[in-house]
């Protein structure tokens, strides 16, 4: 076995190794979607439904897969999208994946929830975004907001479908992971007793006015996460979005929502020339990669991945950094294109 078959044994082995090595309640978190898993378990077969037409006759000598996202220059077209508990995964945890997300000139978009300071994280020079909830009272984001504009963030993720959090049915004999894991693995950029205050619970009356606010409070782009219908994304651009982020929340929210393979065209055509359109939801290889990039994405986003090869600390995500490039580069060079503006036409769903 060469290495290049041994690398696709090892991504496609992730689950499996995790299984093998992380605690039951944080296995369960991680792989885990809402209620039956409907979502969840429909997003990986829907990238897989994309045909791709390629061109033919096209030199491939030189294959570029840069990318330039709110006016910072990457060397791939994917990040890592936030999650939490990563210290729960490896000890390093947001640390780790920095560092590999930097090493790959990738992105690390870096969930509020999470457990390393996010001054240490931008020491880390990696490019970075906040991902950020909203509580009823707003002003009670202001601090961590304020953190984040001091350690470097370069843009902030507003992430507006979860009011609540949506049910997820346990395994039998699987304790919630929040009743095992430690405080101190998560929320340290937030106040002392923020979540005993009231208003900190999440705001159920998001509106297109929050996403001006936060602009307003941070001096930063704002990337909209979580819109699946095309007129919610024009709302998001008109009200001042710097991006838009094709999401269903890794399934995680509410079941039975489309998956974004299927829901990212339309929102594409709806604000694309007027806003960068991110996607993620099931992307596992390069293929799923070149056909989100033919569907029109300027990027995609990576969550449960990253997270699992997150348990062989940041050698594990670069691994998966290094795979996912070539896979992706053999993807475009099949497919006639030189560059990442070749690809959108050239599949349709």
């Amino acid at each position: 076995m060469d290495r290049a078959d041994a690398d696709v044994r090892w991504l496609d082995e992730l689950e499996q190794h995790a299984r093998d090595a992380l605690p039951a309640g944080v296995l369960e978190y991680v792989l885990q979607g809402a209620r039956e898993s409907i979502t969840t378990g429909e997003a990986v077969a829907a990238w897989r439904a994309v045909r791709f037409h390629p061109r033919v006759l096209h030199d491939v000598t030189h294959v570029e897969t840069s990318c330039r996202l709110l006016g910072h220059d990457l060397d791939v077209p994917w990040g890592v999208a936030p999650t939490t508990l990563q210290r729960a995964v490896h000890p390093d945890g947001e640390l780790a994946m920095a560092r590999a997300c930097a090493a790959a000139g990738s992105l690390m978009v870096v969930s509020s929830n999470a457990g390393t300071p996010f001054s240490q994280i931008g020491a880390t020079g990696v490019p970075w975004w906040l991902q950020a909830y909203l509580p009823a009272d707003r002003t009670l984001a202001e601090p961590m907001l304020e953190r984040a504009v001091a350690a470097g963030a370069l843009a902030v993720v507003l992430t507006v479908d979860t009011p609540v959090v949506g049910t997820k049915y346990p395994t039998a004999g699987t304790p919630p992971v929040w009743e095992s894991v430690d405080p101190a693995l998560l929320r340290v950029n937030f106040e002392p007793g923020y979540d005993d205050q009231p208003g900190a619970e999440k705001a159920l009356d998001l509106g297109p006015h929050d996403i001006g606010w936060v602009a307003a409070r941070t001096g930063l782009p704002v990337v909209v996460k979580g819109v699946l219908r095309p007129e919610d994304a024009v709302r998001c651009v008109q009200a001042g979005a710097a991006g838009v982020w094709v999401s269903n929340h890794g399934g995680r929210q509410l079941d039975r929502v489309a998956a974004t393979a299927t829901c990212l065209p339309a929102v594409v055509e709806a604000v694309g020339d007027r806003a960068e359109v991110y996607v993620d939801g099931g992307v596992r290889n390069g293929l799923d990669v070149l056909a989100a990039l033919t569907l029109g994405a300027r990027a995609v986003f990576l969550g449960r991945s990253p997270l699992l090869a997150l348990l062989h600390g940041a050698d594990g995500v670069a691994r998966l950094h290094h795979q996912l490039r070539e896979q992706t580069v053999e993807a475009l060079r099949l497919a006639g294109c030189r560059t990442l503006a070749d690809a959108p036409g050239i599949a349709a769903p």
